[in-house]
């Protein structure tokens, strides 16, 4: 497998180019470098021999990326979080050309705690349900990509339930609300907590990330299982299910 890195220059960049190794790192790009052994500027400054591109950089780089990819007809595994809604459109749009893989969260802990998460709210019945996500003190998005997905994950399960991140206003919670709340402080990796209590017994499913080394192992399993994959849109959910 050769893989092309963008956003190699950031820490999850440079986490998963040690990871896979310099014989198959076909390139590293990130806007920061020059051009020029083996790193790359731009995504357009690289036309050499790969098998799938790994988007480690930034939401605003979407449109840039699939259309390389489209271009030259390889899979792409998108790693950054935040997508707005015209850039989750571009993104359905290439996956009916190209392979596709986005996920908030490249962990496969993380998979298998939102396919735990769903099941129990299918069949735990009418309770209450809150989630506690915590990060380090420079994260930016809130609540987190992955609190959003393992919320939107249980909500599939309870029809006309809604979310409310923060809740802060006085008042009784009302009937079927998700709770997410997002702690921030110090170089926490990241912890996921999802609780259901129906007040005769609570269920508690937790993730906890020791090491950001987790997500690039996992996106180099993802990587190498997309590969070969027909045009579509692809999750964790996908590759753990093994469809």
């Amino acid at each position: 497998m050769r893989i092309i890195i963008n956003g190699a220059g950031g820490k999850m960049g440079h986490m998963l180019a040690d990871m896979a190794g310099s014989e198959s790192v076909a390139a590293l790009v990130d806007v920061a470098f020059a051009t020029g052994e083996g790193k790359y500027h731009a995504l357009d400054d690289f036309n050499g021999d790969a098998d799938i591109v790994i988007d480690f950089s930034h939401h605003t780089a979407t449109q840039a990326v699939t259309s390389y990819c489209v271009r030259r007809n390889l899979p792409v595994l998108i790693a950054s979080t935040g997508q707005t809604d015209d850039e989750t459109a571009i993104i359905r749009e290439s996956s009916g050309k190209i392979p596709v893989f986005i996920s908030p969260n490249m962990s496969v802990g993380v998979a298998l705690v939102a396919d735990i998460a769903e099941r129990v709210a299918k069949l735990f019945g009418d309770c209450d349900v809150e989630m506690i996500e915590a990060h380090h003190n420079q994260k930016l998005d809130v609540p987190s990509g992955t609190a959003l997905m393992l919320a939107k994950r249980v909500q599939s399960a309870r029809e006309g339930s809604t979310l409310n991140v923060g809740r802060h206003e006085n008042g009784k919670r009302p009937a079927n609300e998700i709770g997410i709340h997002s702690l921030r402080y110090g170089s926490e990796v990241g912890t996921h907590e999802v609780i259901f209590s129906n007040g005769l017994e609570t269920i508690t499913i937790r993730h906890d990330a020791k090491n950001r080394a987790l997500f690039a192992k996992g996106a180099l399993s993802a990587a190498k299982w997309l590969i070969g994959k027909k045009p579509g849109l692809y999750g964790m959910a996908d590759y753990i299910a093994g469809e």
